[in-house]
């Protein structure tokens, strides 16, 4: 079985694995920009983009996982995700845990998706 994988920003890492009919994507705001809502809009537009590169799409999603520097910032990034995620058919499993992430990054979204 072939292995894709799709390089990350940092060397040691992929941003996406493609294997066995699933998607594995990793995503965060490349810009830092300021805000958990603008953050997690940026870091959602990643990952729709990687998921299309990798032959998938968010209406595929399976899993989330969502990683916040600070919890009491859910609901924020939580409104931002409902926007995106859109309509219930498509809703993944996901869950939310707080995190000590590196930098300037606010939130961290890993997904797995089934290929289209």
């Amino acid at each position: 079985m072939t292995i894709k994988r799709f390089p990350g920003r940092h060397k040691g890492r992929c941003r996406a694995v493609v294997n066995g009919g699933l998607v594995y994507a990793v995503a965060t705001d490349t810009s830092s920009a300021e805000g958990i809502s603008e953050q997690t809009r940026l870091t959602l537009d990643t990952l729709e983009k990687t998921l299309l590169e990798a032959g998938s799409d968010k209406s595929r999603l399976l899993q989330a996982t969502v990683y916040l520097r600070d919890m009491s910032m859910k609901a924020d990034m939580d409104a931002v995700w409902c926007a995106w995620v859109g309509d219930e058919e498509n809703w993944p499993q996901r869950a939310c845990v707080g995190a000590d992430l590196a930098g300037e990054d606010l939130v961290e979204i890993v997904v797995t998706a089934a290929l289209a």
